[in-house]
């Protein structure tokens, strides 16, 4: 498809009937604290399974790094081996998580610290060469965010994202000279559209470097609106039609966590308006070769804002 689909997106839904179609795949980042729990105690993570799947939520974006002075996939690797085994068992997926606050990995696009980002990424290629088949992560996300840097300004802000490409790329030479399998892809603010780097020979919008780097992006599209400008799918316009380009797949983020700004969360808005927004973006992505589902930031906020209207 043509980068004129973005033109056509917002008014252009199709009309079938959603039971005619399969529903879209939908992930769950779920953060260090949270994460652990499932790993480590058997009846948080039943628990925590069932209600994911009460939720249709297929994917999780397990965190898989250091937490607390422990690093469990390379100390009990055994523990990531049955909880991931279990969630399969409930036909669901199961993506590494890289990338904490509590490590401040948004460093790791600096050049100094493009080593720690390669540690990371090679400990899952390592815990998936070292388990069988039932036992292995199906993907990564990268939560690598630079612009959240104190050093992010408008004079630093290229050198910062070629740092990041840089680094996006030392990750995927890691998965092509190991042989590795799962899908890798990073979390992107959806305006990285509007920002444009002369990185590689080539000079192109961050978001499409990224997209050539990568075998998905997760694109954290926080609105709550699906239609309109300012919306979903206005800024997951160019993203789309790049990746049906050149054959990537984007997965659409959306936020439930409380925020002072209204917009980038249904926070307020409660599931019954996510879902009809929701409804809407995939009425209009379905058949767009790229669209590959939502992601919902997070698991400890979700079930609170659930919670609040569900129970």
């Amino acid at each position: 498809m043509s980068r004129a689909f973005g033109l056509g997106l917002l008014a252009v839904l199709c009309v079938l009937p959603m039971a005619q179609a399969a529903a879209a795949s939908r992930a769950i980042w779920t953060w260090e604290a949270e994460s652990y729990a499932m790993i480590e105690d058997p009846a948080v993570a039943d628990e925590a399974v069932a209600y994911l799947n009460s939720q249709r939520i297929d994917t999780v974006y397990l965190y898989a790094d250091a937490y607390k002075d422990r690093n469990l996939i390379v100390e009990q690797p055994q523990l990531y081996r049955a909880f991931i085994e279990r969630l399969h068992g409930k036909n669901m997926k199961v993506y590494a998580l890289l990338g904490s606050w509590y490590l401040s990995t948004q460093k790791y696009v600096l050049p100094e610290h493009r080593k720690e980002a390669e540690a990371m990424f090679r400990r899952v290629v390592d815990y998936n060469a070292s388990v069988p088949e039932s036992a292995r992560f199906d993907g990564a996300n990268l939560d690598i965010e630079p612009h959240i840097l104190d050093e992010w300004e408008d004079d630093t802000r290229a050198d910062l994202l070629i740092g990041f490409l840089d680094m996006s790329a030392a990750v995927m030479r890691i998965k092509q000279e190991s042989g590795a399998t799962l899908a890798v892809g990073p979390a992107i603010p959806f305006w990285l559209d509007g920002i444009e780097v002369d990185w590689n020979g080539r000079h192109r919008p961050v978001s499409e470097h990224t997209i050539n780097i990568y075998d998905y992006v997760a694109l954290m599209d926080y609105r709550d609106k699906a239609e309109g400008r300012d919306s979903i799918l206005s800024h997951a316009a160019s993203e789309i039609a790049y990746a049906n380009e050149v054959g990537k797949k984007v997965v659409i983020g959306l936020e439930v966590s409380p925020n002072d700004i209204n917009k980038v969360t249904f926070d307020e808005e409660g599931p019954k308006v996510f879902e009809q927004e929701v409804r809407k973006v995939e009425r209009a992505l379905r058949n767009e070769p790229s669209f590959d589902g939502f992601a919902i930031h997070h698991y400890r906020a979700y079930r609170r804002w659930a919670g609040r209207y569900w129970e």
